[in-house]
């Protein structure tokens, strides 16, 4: 479970093609400080799984399920990403609840800098428009970001100048694509709703 404050941005070492998924290492700095085999990252709001690392990088394989959901695999060496740490059950919680499950990805149409700020504007699923509402939350490459503006297949976002900084958001151009983590808790009302017995 993850916030979706990012820690770290981070750079990409290497990515190594498989058969059945890839291998990619990350060049890190501060989540190495207490890393170990098995701890969950955020990567760019993927969920991967630390299989090895040295004093400054760490390696995650990543299946071939997550590569068609994600664009994890669009990453080459050289690029920057955004990391976060999975959260320890005695820390705030400062953006919301987020999982690392990348439900679909969005495209982004529209960038108008505002003064120091930027509005994006995000296309997404259309089906998936269900778990999203006015000034609720969304997850954009693993940033917690709220809704600014909403319509049947497009959110809006308003980026400070902070989260500019800190993330890769400031290096996105209009046609890029980007993960997209919903809600949980809009998906486990609907489930209920939609599921429940009488």
């Amino acid at each position: 479970m993850f916030t979706g404050l990012i820690e770290e941005k981070a750079t990409v070492v290497s990515t190594v093609k498989a058969v059945d998924g890839s291998q990619l290492t990350i060049r890190a700095k501060f989540v190495m400080e207490d890393i170990a085999v098995g701890n969950s990252i955020s990567v760019n709001g993927v969920c991967l799984t630390v299989v090895e690392y040295t004093s400054e990088s760490f390696t995650c394989n990543v299946v071939a399920e997550t590569l068609r959901k994600t664009t994890i695999g669009l990453l080459e060496e050289g690029n920057a990403v955004n990391l976060e740490r999975a959260v320890r059950m005695s820390d705030r919680l400062g953006g919301h609840l987020v999982q690392g499950h990348v439900d679909a990805t969005g495209v982004v149409t529209v960038i108008a800098k505002q003064n120091t700020e930027w509005e994006m504007w995000i296309s997404f699923p259309q089906e998936l428009r269900k778990w999203l509402i006015p000034v609720g939350s969304v997850c954009v490459n693993g940033i917690s970001l709220t809704v600014a503006d909403l319509a049947d297949s497009a959110f809006k976002v308003a980026v400070i100048p902070h989260t500019l900084a800190v993330t890769t958001l400031s290096e996105l151009h209009v046609g890029n694509l980007v993960n997209l983590e919903f809600d949980v808790l809009a998906k486990y009302v609907e489930n209920i709703t939609t599921y429940r017995t009488l």
